[in-house]
C-alpha cells in the first residue's frame, strides 16, 4: 500500500531542506575557519575542512553531513512510511547536499550525506559503504578513489539483497560520479592529491 500523495510530497521537501543545511560552511563559521567554499578545493566538505581546518572541524562536518542525511529520513522511519517514500527523501536529501537551497545551489559531493541517508534507509548498506570506504582509503589515501568506489558498489549490493532499492541506489551513484567528475579526471592523470 502505498503512502498519501501529500505526506510523501512533504517529506520529501523537508529532506531536500535537511540535505540543503550548510554543515561544512555553519562549522568553519563557528571556528573562526575560512569560508570552505573560497578555499581549499572550493567544495564545503569534510575533505576539504580537513585541508583548510582542524580534525575537529572536519569530524563535526562529517557528523553534520552524515546527521541531516539521517534526519531526512527519520520521520519516514518513525511513521513507518513505505520504502518508496524512503527512497525519495533519501534522493532529495542528498540532492539537497548537492544543490542546495540556503547556499545559491552551491553543495558538497554528498557522500556523507549519502552514507547518513542509507543508515536510514537500509543499514547493511551504510556498513558496506563504510568498509569499502575505509578499506580502498587505507590501500589507496585517496578520499576521492574511495567515494566513488562507494558509489559503483553500493548499487551492486542492493541490487543482491534488496533488489527494491536499486533504483534510488543507482540515481544516487550516479549523482556521486557527477559530483566527482573532475576527480575522476585528476585520478586518471595521477593528479589527485592523497590524504
Amino acid at each position: 500500500m502505498s503512502d498519501p500523495v501529500e505526506i510523501t510530497l512533504g517529506l520529501v521537501f523537508l529532506a531536500y531542506l535537511w540535505g540543503s543545511v550548510p554543515t561544512a560552511v555553519l562549522v568553519c563559521h563557528a571556528l573562526d575557519i575560512p569560508d570552505p567554499r573560497a578555499r581549499g578545493s572550493g567544495n564545503p566538505g569534510t575533505t576539504n575542512v580537513l585541508r583548510i581546518g582542524t580534525p575537529k572541524a572536519a569530524g563535526l562536518t562529517l557528523l553534520g553531513d552524515a546527521g541531516k542525511g539521517f534526519l531526512a529520513l527519520l520521520p519516514g522511519l518513525l511513521l513507518g512510511l513505505s520504502d518508496d517514500t524512503r527512497s525519495y527523501c533519501a534522493l532529495a536529501a542528498v540532492i539537497g547536499h548537492m544543490f542546495p537551497l540556503f547556499s545559491a545551489f552551491r553543495g558538497g559531493k554528498g557522500v556523507a550525506t549519502t552514507f547518513g541517508a542509507c543508515l536510514g534507509l537500509f543499514w547493511p548498506l551504510a556498513v558496506v559503504q563504510l568498509l569499502i570506504w575505509g578499506l580502498v582509503a587505507v590501500i589507496g589515501r585517496i578520499a576521492s578513489l574511495a567515494s566513488i568506489a562507494c558509489a559503483l558498489i553500493a548499487p551492486l549490493f542492493i541490487w543482491l539483497v534488496a533488489p527494491d532499492l536499486l533504483i534510488t541506489l543507482c540515481l544516487i551513484g550516479l549523482l556521486l560520479l557527477f559530483s566527482h567528475r573532475n576527480n575522476i579526471r585528476n585520478l586518471l592523470q595521477g593528479a589527485e592529491p592523497r590524504l
